[in-house]
């Protein structure tokens, strides 16, 4: 169960769960299921691991730029594994990689030295940073050494040792990683732990875990949240979105449309902070229709290790389910399918990009997170109806407003209510920008310092300033 395993090997005994590549459909390997003896004793070598990795801070940076090295080099075999079992082209399997190792860099240099508290009093105070403990991270299929990487190394570098989780679907990739960063620091202070459910549950409700981190849906974020609640550990969640984009009369639709696609369409679709709702004005919907529709038409749709894919498959057979039955029940309400619109006749987890015009605006292919390769794009006749259908759900992780005049887009874009607001892009993140939703997306931030400061509590010591001579 530890990282020093990566793969389960094909032909494992009892215990051991099948990974599925979703371009065939067929499992290729399997990875072990950790027992709750064998996570007592992880958290248990994590707990002791923390009592040295916290005492040294040179220690801990130059362990994470080694682990760093160690990823890049890595490269190769840990995009091949990844694509394998995710389905994501190798080219965006490179760029999650080479994300990873950046973020492990970018937090080594991050200080969280002493901080003087200037009031005005006889006293000097001064915050110093202290880390929490053990900290669980739950991951999930979309991006999972990406996310885990946003949660192990701002965890690792405020001097936490932490106990990674992947989702079942996408253990292998992460497990390499694990065993990749782990040969870099002091045995305990990172360990993967693979399996189904209950192994989450188990993990956030440890009373042996400080913080516990998670990304994926709603529900399960709140199950999460609650099994915290009886050891009182702090809880990060993100929780998904249903992200708007919204076109403004002046807009240039096929000098965006490669970039409105492609925010909605990354990943197959499969990206928490995607494009997942278009509102276009009425004058211009037939026009921004076509223009996404011919993309979705032309897309090169394959397995992800073919270097002409542009589109893999969908991750698992139950997201693909839901995606078709959405799709379905749009189409049945009355929507039009304009590119896509049906799963593909092959093997594997494949839907063919869909582009949908005509959708109730109840439908819940607007209304819910889809997740998948489908876009509804809906028309507007007044620029607040719009904003207010951006707003009108009960996620809030991000949206973007395109239009020749950024100034007015910015202003709209301040109407939103969400976390993160783009103009005339959507979707991109830098390393030191705080990411967080509000509403049903989410608790805390991620990123930037505010990661760094989510694994720390402050510890202010107090003493009188020394009186003149």
């Amino acid at each position: 169960m530890a990282a020093g395993s990566p793969h389960g090997g094909a032909g494992a005994g009892a215990g051991h769960f099948a990974v599925v590549d979703p371009a065939t459909g067929e499992g290729f390997d399997t990875a072990p299921g950790c027992r709750p003896d064998e996570l007592d004793a992880v958290v248990d070598r994590a707990h002791a691991a923390w009592r040295g990795w916290r005492e040294d801070p040179a220690a801990r940076t130059a362990a994470l730029i080694a682990a760093a090295d160690a990823v890049e080099a890595a490269g190769t075999d840990l995009a091949s594994l990844l694509t394998r079992e995710q389905g994501k082209p190798l080219a965006e399997s490179y760029a999650e990689v080479a994300r990873t190792s950046a973020r492990l860099r970018y937090f080594a240099g991050m200080d969280h030295g002493p901080q003087r508290i200037a009031d005005g009093r006889p006293v000097r105070s001064e915050i110093r940073w202290r880390p929490l403990g053990s900290v669980a991270a739950i991951v999930p299929w979309n991006f999972p050494l990406q996310l885990a990487s946003a949660k192990f190394a701002p965890a690792l570098a405020a001097g936490n040792t932490v106990v990674l989780k992947p989702s079942p679907y996408t253990p292998l990739a992460t497990r390499l990683l694990g065993s990749v960063v782990a040969a870099a620091l002091p045995e305990g202070v990172l360990t993967i732990v693979t399996g189904r459910e209950p192994l989450g549950a188990r993990l956030a409700s440890h009373p042996g875990i400080r913080h516990v981190t998670f990304t994926g849906s709603v529900p399960t974020g709140r199950a999460v949240a609650a099994g915290a609640v009886a050891s009182l550990a702090r809880v990060t969640l993100e929780l998904g979105g249903n992200d708007a984009a919204i076109l403004l009369e002046d807009v240039d639709v096929e000098g965006i449309a490669d970039r409105l696609f492609w925010a909605a369409f990354r990943n197959c679709g499969q990206v928490c902070m995607a494009v997942k709702r278009v509102y276009a004005p009425a004058r211009l919907h037939a026009e921004v229709v076509e223009a996404l529709a011919q993309r979705a038409r032309t897309a090169v749709v394959g397995p992800g290790l073919d270097p002409d894919s542009r589109l893999g498959p969908v991750n698992n057979a139950p997201q693909l389910a839901r995606v078709e039955r959405l799709t379905n029940r749009a189409l049945a309400d009355g929507a039009r399918a304009a590119a896509g619109g049906f799963r593909l006749d092959r093997p594997g987890y494949f839907f063919a990009p869909t582009i949908l015009a005509d959708v109730p605006a109840g439908s819940p292919v607007v209304t819910e997170e889809q997740f998948g390769p489908v876009l509804p794009v809906l028309p507007y006749r007044d620029l607040d109806e719009a904003v207010w259908a951006a707003n009108d759900t009960g996620f809030g992780l991000g949206g973007s407003v395109w239009g020749a005049d950024p100034d007015r887009a910015g202003a709209v874009a301040d109407r939103l209510e969400c976390g993160t607001a783009w103009i005339n892009h959507h979707g991109e993140l830098s390393l030191a920008q705080p990411f967080a939703g509000i509403k049903e997306s989410g608790v805390g931030v991620a990123g930037g310092p505010w990661a760094l400061h989510g694994n720390l509590r402050p510890f202010v010591v107090h003493r009188p300033e020394e009186a003149p001579a």
